[in-house]
């Protein structure tokens, strides 16, 4: 022993170090519970330096012992790849057992199974590193042995911060010599149970096709987007012989996970399902070795990648065909980046492109589209200053109403879609516009701003939004321009919703005293009825949850991240005498603001520096409530006007979410399904506590913060703010 432990002597971390790190094992650090026990996170010196790290405690109860302990230290000191997990360190001390790992921040793969943003690709090329490190484990490389994994599964594949995989978790490996093929007869099963090799468990003849084996179930639940089982009734349920039934029926394509179907090659699923299956065969010499896994997921996302990078429709030559200018004689990398700008087709009636994830973009003339029962005296604009696409022109509708009837042909299917009315303002002295318009019977209202004009120096107003399932979609929408006299119309564009990028998922890591602000005991002492507490863990949640400071005016708390936050009562920030006042039991306040019949009303707040952090972006949210008959109503948006600033800022808000329809299902658009409004500055939004809030300024503190103020002036000349109740200012970082 004594000889062992000087082999690892460099690897060796004082308790004292895991103890700071991880705050005396509080629970707050927990990232993970396995076989070994809980594993927590915390920064701490190790032999590489010093570093975030997952600190993995050994508790006996969980049915791992020394046995395993020194076996994973032996191996991941013995064997390094970057496809395994790294190990830091460990410590053994006061009856202490505790190896010290490279902190995976993005956690473990089990955790986006069911996640619609982890496309096939990134599954794909996840399930390639996972089976490198495996395959790394099994050939030996010179070390003159052999290891077997024994507890492949998805919860054991970590994701470090750059989305690389790693196989953790070798506690339970078996070492064997390196021209050994088969083990022999085991007592002691190991593993996970519903990952377990059948063969295995029915002979306890171990070899390294149990891991190929649990591997193959691994890809199966990357392809089908969950586990592959669940308990019912305190039972293992697998899913795997329904699988594998639909998979010799060809019926695959029915049941993998819904948000893949559309993206994936069919090469590059049936490359990938092949070796799959071949994983579970009850034959262990048919099954495929590690090697051969990771030829045949090399070779998926080839086909992927080539099918992601090309992504046309399937007809994609004969639309080319019909594009203005030839591009037969176009290289492969011209074409693309004539694409990402757009190029006409459909015999000029069309502008196509396509974004940079290779999803389509299509924007119909508005020529092509208007109905026979649109204004008889129709007339198209054509000058350098309303320069269009299509060689007709803009449709000037001159305030009358006018009906257009769209039929798309190069949608992509499975993507969410805005259809946009693509346009420009005669004169530009509108500083909003507002387009009524009908689809199917439902009508909407769309406001447009000026200032947000594209790049493309085209203004667009939202009509509606859906989910394609096929290239082609039709809609009829008539639009009453009265409101806009001065509008010339380029066409109808339906327009791709940004995708959203998978972020790391965060783990619980609340720190109580670095998350307290240092001069938490000055902001008590300001505290209206006092703050007692007995642990600094319930001094947090008092911080968090916030109290009344002074008078009763200003609502102190901080955030998730330990940021200051304030709210400011509606009494402090808004001009008195302009509104009526009242108590409302549901506020913290005494009062809140209610009914202002004046067009134009001004916010001013004043309050110490203290109550907010240095150097952080913050948002000032209004917090209120509509009345009855506001809620009924489109209202115009509210002018915010930054009186602090010079030149004085200016842009819009909505206290209403503007109402943009959607199409329902029926027999003549199936493919129409609605989708949530997205989220921008200036809509509103309901909170957890049932009121509503907007953002109406945003503002950076310095390093060091002087008395904060706050000037805006809000303006609404066709209703005025009568409909509103308002609570109080909310400060919070953005």
């Amino acid at each position: 022993m004594e000889s062992f432990m000087k082999e690892f002597e460099h690897l060796q971390i004082r308790l004292r170090e895991i103890l700071l790190a991880t705050n005396n094992f509080d629970e707050a650090r927990v990232i993970g519970h396995g076989g070994f026990g809980q594993v927590y996170s915390g920064k701490l010196s190790h032999f590489k330096g010093r570093s975030m790290a997952a600190i993995k405690r050994l508790n006996r109860k969980f049915g791992q012992g020394d046995h395993e302990f020194w076996l994973e230290i032996m191996v991941l000191t013995r064997h390094k790849h970057e496809k395994l997990i790294a190990l830091l360190g460990f410590c053994i001390e006061s009856d202490e057992m505790i190896i010290v790992y490279e902190y995976a921040s993005n956690g473990s793969l089990d955790r986006y199974l069911k996640s619609s943003v982890f496309t096939w690709t990134q599954r794909v090329k996840t399930c390639l590193d996972a089976a490198i490190g495996v395959s790394y484990l099994h050939d030996a490389k010179g070390t003159k042995e052999t290891i077997i994994h024994c507890d492949i599964k998805s919860s054991n594949i970590l994701l470090d911060a750059y989305w690389n995989a790693k196989v953790s978790d070798l506690g339970l490996s078996k070492i064997v010599p390196a021209n050994w093929q088969q083990m022999g007869l085991v007592t002691n099963p190991a593993g996970t149970l519903g990952y377990s090799d059948p063969v295995f468990l029915k002979t306890y003849f171990l070899t390294k096709k149990s891991d190929v084996y649990s591997f193959g179930l691994l890809l199966l639940e990357m392809l089908f987007g969950k586990l592959c089982f669940d308990i019912r009734d305190d039972k293992i349920h697998s899913f795997v012989p329904m699988w594998q039934e639909s998979s010799e029926q060809n019926k695959l394509q029915e049941i993998i996970f819904d948000c893949l179907k559309q993206q994936i090659d069919k090469k590059s699923l049936k490359t990938y399902s092949d070796i799959a299956f071949r994983c579970l065969d009850k034959n262990l010499e048919e099954r495929p070795t590690m090697p051969e896994v990771v030829k045949a997921l090399e070779t998926a996302l080839t086909y992927q990648k080539l099918y992601e990078r090309v992504k046309r429709p399937n007809d994609y030559t004969e639309m080319l065909l019909t594009a203005a200018d030839p591009m037969n004689d176009r290289s492969e990398s011209e074409l693309e980046m004539l694409l990402l700008k757009g190029i006409l087709v459909n015999n000029d009636k069309t502008w196509f492109s396509r974004n940079i994830n290779g999803d389509h973009c299509e924007m119909i003339s508005i020529a092509a589209c208007l109905a026979s029962t649109a204004n008889e005296s129709q007339r198209f604009v054509k000058s350098p200053e309303y320069s269009s696409r299509f060689a007709v022109g803009c449709y000037e509708p001159s305030g009358a109403k006018f009906k257009t009837h769209l039929r798309t042909h190069f949608l992509s299917p499975q993507i969410k879609y805005t259809v946009n009315l693509v346009f420009k303002i005669k004169k530009n002295k509108e500083e909003y516009i507002v387009i009524e318009h009908e689809c199917e019977g439902k009508k909407g209202t769309s406001y447009s701003f000026l200032p947000g004009e594209r790049e493309d120096g085209w203004l667009t107003a939202e009509l509606y939004r859906f989910t394609s399932h096929q290239r082609t979609v039709e809609l009829e929408i008539m639009f009453y321009t009265k409101y806009c006299p001065n509008l010339l119309v380029e066409g109808i564009e339906f327009q791709p919703e940004k995708h959203v990028h998978m972020q790391p998922m965060s783990h619980k890591e609340t720190y109580w005293k670095e998350k307290l602000p240092a001069d938490y005991e000055d902001i008590i002492k300001w505290s209206k009825d006092g703050v007692r507490w007995e642990t600094t863990k319930d001094l947090y949640y008092i911080f968090h949850r916030g109290f009344l400071l002074d008078d009763g005016e200003e609502w102190f708390f901080l955030d998730k991240d330990g940021k200051k936050c304030v709210m400011v009562s509606a009494r402090a920030a808004l001009e008195e005498d302009k509104w009526n006042w009242m108590r409302l039991a549901e506020s913290r306040f005494e009062e809140v603001a209610d009914c202002c019949n004046l067009p134009k009303v001004g916010i001013f707040c004043k309050f110490r520096s203290k109550l907010l952090s240095p150097q952080t972006t913050y948002g000032v949210y209004l917090v209120y409530k509509l009345s009855e008959g506001y809620r009924h109503v489109n209202p115009p948006p509210v002018l915010v006007a930054d009186k602090g600033s010079h030149p004085k800022e200016v842009h819009n808000i909505f206290l209403r979410t503007p109402q943009t329809p959607v199409t329902s299902c029926n027999a003549k658009n199936k493919a129409l399904s609605p989708s949530d409004i997205p989220k921008m500055k200036g809509l509103p939004k309901r909170r957890s506590d049932g009121w509503m809030e907007v953002q109406i300024h945003e503002f950076q503190t310095r390093p060091t913060i002087k008395m904060v103020s706050t000037r805006l002036s809000l303006s609404s000349y066709d209703m005025g703010l009568q409909g509103i109740t308002v609570q109080c200012l909310e400060i919070r970082p953005v």
